[in-house]
Formats: structure tokens, sequence, C-alpha cells
């Protein structure tokens, strides 16, 4: 048997927001009220990941959650026409484990020619101790070749709320993940909000197997041991001995088993009601990998992160 590292102990599983806005750059809310309007929803942890500019603070001191220090990061690809560029998010350790300073300015919008222009700033932020993620493929109008060669992004973003609520994009980037997962990349992926008006919050999470402390959930992060949502929840996913995935979720109108940007086995229930499925065909020797959807009667989505078959980290 061989089971997703999300799920392979009967621990809580930390329900985290890693990309937001404040007042602090362009967001419409203040930080003591993003931070207490994701208390309300039942977050855990949250990263302020404003633009440009560092948090390790918790600027609601009565608050339980635990803020993952970061921000946010954005390069233009030239030229620039309408939209052409490459953001990523920051996420890193505390004091005194972190080179960054409370408040500390970056700067932006530098113009580059493409991703190998932009992985020495990569180097460097992985040099510090940063984990980095790759932000809203498509309203960054990049294409997979665009980002395909980025070396040490744990993640990319498979459901971004403010492209979605906006511009109906970014919904399900599971296609152009798949595109990497084929070239053998362990990328995972994230489901996040990119909030900026305080409307755009709490659509889109990710849920940690960890410890609620900074340490244990980049540690989490990185080895991929959780798992994206925009709505279901997602208890179970493995492969049995004799190679057939199996998955355990809240009730459901779908579920599909991917491999290659293919369903590999698609179960719907009009009524919305399953709470399993199996992929009744084994895996075999031409699976990389295997990863699930399950999708719920509003259309809302989860994504597992994938069972990797064949490649050693």
């Amino acid at each position: 048997m061989i089971r997703q590292s999300a799920f392979t102990e009967n621990a809580y599983m930390l329900k985290g927001g890693l990309h937001c806005h404040t007042t602090r750059s362009d967001g419409k809310g203040t930080p003591e009220a993003v931070i207490a309007l994701h208390e309300e929803n039942g977050y855990d942890f949250l990263a302020l990941t404003d633009h440009r500019i560092y948090n390790f603070k918790n600027y609601l001191p009565s608050s339980r959650l635990t803020i993952i220090p970061g921000m946010e990061m954005d390069w233009n690809i030239a030229p620039k026409h309408p939209i052409h560029c490459f953001h990523i998010v920051f996420l890193g350790r505390e004091k005194p484990n972190n080179p960054y300073e409370q408040d500390q300015r970056f700067e932006g919008g530098i113009e580059i020619s493409g991703q190998e222009e932009l992985q020495p700033y990569l180097d460097q932020a992985h040099a510090d101790g940063q984990l980095t993620f790759y932000c809203h493929p498509q309203w960054s109008s990049t294409f997979v070749r665009e980002f395909e060669c980025l070396q040490g992004n744990f993640a990319m973003e498979l459901w971004n709320s403010g492209s979605v609520r906006g511009f109906n994009i970014d919904t399900n980037n599971g296609f152009l993940w798949d595109e990497l997962l084929m070239q053998g990349k362990r990328v995972y992926g994230v489901a996040v909000d990119d909030g900026h008006s305080m409307e755009d919050h709490c659509h889109g999470w990710v849920r940690v197997r960890a410890e609620n402390n900074v340490d244990s959930i980049l540690a989490a992060l990185k080895e991929g041991s959780f798992y994206a949502s925009s709505g279901p929840e997602i208890y179970d996913f493995y492969i049995d001995d004799d190679g057939f995935g199996h998955v355990e979720c809240s009730p459901c109108r779908e579920i599909r088993f991917v491999c290659a940007t293919r369903a590999m086995r698609r179960l719907f229930d009009e009524s919305g009601s399953m709470t399993s499925g199996m992929m009744p065909t084994a895996v075999n020797e031409f699976f990389p990998y295997l990863r699930a959807e399950v999708t719920d009667a509003q259309g809302h989505t989860a994504w597992t992160n994938p069972i990797f078959l064949h490649d050693e980290k």
C-alpha cells in the first residue's frame, strides 16, 4: 500500500491560507480585519503576503492563528503586454532563522527576459531559507513552457480565488500541473485566495498534516503532506496492494483519478452524496504518478497531491 503523505497518520489537519493581501500593500482590509476573518472561518494559520513587503507580525494579539512569515514578489517579462509577469510567494521561518526583517521592502516589477533571468532571484530566496510557490499562471499570462524550467518552487497554484472571482480564470490549473508532473518534476498543488477585497478571502486553502507551529507547517508543505481545496474535504488517498487507487472524502458529486491530464477514472453521482471512490484499473509501470480531484454539488473542488510511483526524492 502507498498512502499519500498527508494521510499517513491520524493527525489533525490544519487549515491554512498561504496568499493574501492587506492594506499594507493593495488589499482592502487591514491586517487585523483579515486575520479576524480567517479566524472566524476556522483557519489555523495564515501568511500575510503583501506585495514586496515582508511580514512576521500577528497584528491581532488576541488571535490564535499562527502567522507564517512571507510576502509576494513580482517580475515583469519583457515586453509586458498587456499582462505578462512572474509572481512568486515567499514563505519563511521565524526569527532568528530568517535573514529578512519585519517590513523589509524589496524592489518589484523588475523587467526580465524570462525564466532564465528569474532563476537567480529564486536561488537567492532559497539560499535565504524561503519556500516559494508559483502564482496564478493564467492571470500572469504564462504558459507552462515559460515557467517549466524554474528550479526550487515547492508548489504552484491550482486555484486562486481573486482570479476566479474577478476573471473566471485559475479555477483549476491541474492541466498545467500535469505538464510539469509528466516531466518528472516533484511539484505540489496549492489553493489560495490571493485576497485583495474582503470578499475574496476564505475560498481557497490547504489542509496540512502538521503541528501548529511555523517550522512544522513549512516542513509539511515542503514534503507535500497536505491537500488543496476550494470546498470539499479529503480524508484519505492511497493505492492498495493490488494497485487500485482509493479516495475518501466529504459528500461529493464527482471523483477523478488523474494522470497525464487524463482522468483515468471518473465517478459521478448526481445526488452529490458520494463519499468514496476506487479506480478499478490498477496502476502499472506506465503511471509516473496518480492524483485525485473531488468536486462537490456546488462545483467546488479539492485536489490531492500526487502519489509518485517510481522516482525517489
